[in-house]
């Protein structure tokens, strides 16, 4: 690598690191170290941990190396209750504003995802299902919900990437996404937000099983006993 490689490559990179556990949490990203062994100066590393800071996934620490962030369970549940309800906003929106292109343009997301599904890395699948909750919330025709739910979304990366892995049967998220956009071609507002509602409910429980039985230093910390477990399928 060089130079000439963007900011927001090195930050793809670190992140699949951080995804992949290679950076586990509260592991400190030495700045110096990392950059050299990706071949580039420390001024992109920099600006790549600063993403990674804006979207929760590095702790930036005062005259210290930064460190992944260890998210606790309500951490997560205030993340994702905010990122539930823009996705159902952005529901609710899209059956009204959505154009064919844009429906055409997430079922597109939808289809590579399951033709790819069978041979692709978990980590590349798992970013065609973030494009394809992205391209639900741009058919909204809303750029400010788009930005705001972009900021949510990348704070629950790494927590929804590892409720993704546990125990859900892949052909029940892809029937769920493909509600989505049936319910968009018919405009049907109510089929529209339950689906959405169903599928990020089942993420909600698969995270709190992952909490739940990943208590060792570097998982993400268990949650309250308090919290109702539910079903523990879940969606990604």
């Amino acid at each position: 690598m060089s130079d000439k490689l963007l900011p927001e490559q090195i930050a793809k990179r670190l992140r699949r690191d951080i995804l992949r556990g290679k950076l586990r949490p509260g592991a400190s990203i030495k700045e110096r170290d990392n950059a050299a062994e990706l071949g580039v100066s420390r001024t992109p590393m920099r600006e790549a941990i600063r993403i990674l800071s804006l979207e929760g996934l590095v702790e930036l620490r005062p005259s210290r190396s930064p460190i992944v962030s260890d998210p606790t369970w309500k951490d997560v549940v205030d993340n994702l209750e905010v990122l539930k309800a823009l996705e159902l906003l952005s529901g609710d929106l899209a059956v009204e504003h959505a154009t064919e292109a844009d429906i055409d343009a997430a079922a597109a997301v939808q289809a590579r995802m399951e033709e790819l599904a069978p041979t692709t890395d978990e980590i590349d699948l798992f970013e065609i299902d973030m494009e394809f909750h992205s391209a639900i919330v741009r058919a909204a025709g809303n750029p400010a919900l788009a930005e705001t739910h972009g900021t949510y979304l990348a704070k629950m990366w790494r927590a929804r990437f590892l409720g993704s892995r546990i125990g859900r049967s892949q052909q029940r998220v892809f029937d769920e996404h493909n509600g989505i956009i049936e319910g968009l071609r018919a405009r049907d507002r109510r089929r529209v937000k339950s689906t959405i509602s169903t599928h990020l409910d089942a993420l909600r429980r698969q995270i709190r099983r992952h909490f739940d039985t990943n208590t060792r230093v570097g998982e993400l910390q268990p949650a309250p006993t308090s919290e109702p477990t539910g079903d523990v399928t879940s969606a990604k």
